[in-house]
């Protein structure tokens, strides 16, 4: 088993593609879907074609997914909403819509906020625990 980082992007014409970084001698794999969802698995579509057609030179592959900044707010913003978003991660939701639309794109430092902003939320929902009572 290989392990594979593969990349989702927002495209230019509003939907989503996605790529591997590490590079293979005998294929080169891509996805592309309207939601990252369909992207993901259009690129397990390819690589299935691809051992289809190349047997044994197409690893068994373990892939972990990374959103540039823009798919990520494009595929969550209707989940955590901006302003939701900018509660959890400290930016400023007019920050957060330009990193949106592609208009500017944000350094290292900010993108690493961004992912331990939403690590920590995401965390204190795991220790979530609810009662319930019967009224």
């Amino acid at each position: 088993m290989v392990n594979v980082t593969a990349i989702i992007e927002r495209a230019s014409d509003g939907g989503f593609a996605t790529y591997m970084l590490e590079s293979f001698e005998k294929f080169a794999a891509h996805g592309f879907g309207n939601t990252a969802e369909e992207a993901k698995e259009d690129l397990f579509v390819a690589i299935e074609e691809f051992r289809e057609m190349l047997g044994d030179d197409v690893p068994q592959m373990n892939i972990t997914f990374k959103y540039d900044i823009t798919s990520f707010l494009a595929e969550y913003r209707d989940k955590f909403g901006l302003s939701g978003l900018q509660i959890i991660t400290g930016l400023k939701r007019k920050q957060l819509q330009e990193y949106l639309s592609g208009e500017r794109h944000p350094s290292l430092k900010t993108v690493r906020k961004i992912e331990q902003g939403v690590h920590d939320f995401a965390s204190k929902l795991m220790d979530l625990q609810l009662a319930y009572i019967r009224l």
